[in-house]
């Protein structure tokens, strides 16, 4: 049953206060997913603070239209889903491309983050990245890594120093 003008509106109500509240936006094919199967989506997608919006191409575009964002929906094949991240704007990124790889019928198919529309290669890119814990982690040990290194080199010269003294101290007193 075709929605009305005020429902159309509604929708298109949300969809704008979603985009102005969004860190990142994915796109999502999900042609062919079973009620069941977008239900455990969306459970996973709201444990990450996102939302999955179900919308025509047409109000998508009219609402990233009214917001100067310019996407081509029309491109995109399937039908397509807008997951908007309000916290993280990866984990939800993740989680939708943890959940392609069991169904097939979940496709991304593109994104929006920081002023730029991403598309598949990029989005997906994102989601191989690791944990937002585990790149700082690596970052912290990237910056330290000179620092440990110039300490061992430090205390290299004074463990040498000792041990000479040492030898030193051993000779005199035999």
């Amino acid at each position: 049953m075709p929605k009305t003008k005020q429902q159309k509106a509604e929708t298109l109500s949300a969809l704008e206060s979603y985009l102005k509240n969004q860190t990142s936006v994915a796109f999502v094919d999900f042609k062919g997913l079973k009620v069941k199967d977008m239900l455990a989506l969306r459970k996973q997608l709201k444990q990450s603070g996102a939302k999955f919006i179900v919308a025509k191409k047409t109000l998508l575009q009219k609402a990233f239209k009214n917001a100067n964002i310019e996407v081509d929906f029309k491109g995109m094949e399937g039908e397509i889903a807008a997951v908007f991240a309000a916290e993280d704007a990866i984990a939800p990124v993740k989680n939708i491309s943890d959940f392609a790889k069991t169904n097939e019928h979940v496709k991304l198919r593109g994104g929006y983050m920081e002023g730029s529309v991403l598309d598949i290669a990029t989005i997906t890119a994102l989601a191989n990245l690791p944990p937002l814990q585990v790149l700082r982690g690596q970052f912290v040990g990237t910056v330290a890594a000179p620092l440990s290194g110039f300490m061992n080199v430090l205390q290299g010269n004074i463990k040498g120093l000792m041990t000479v003294l040492t030898r030193r101290s051993e000779t005199v007193n035999s």
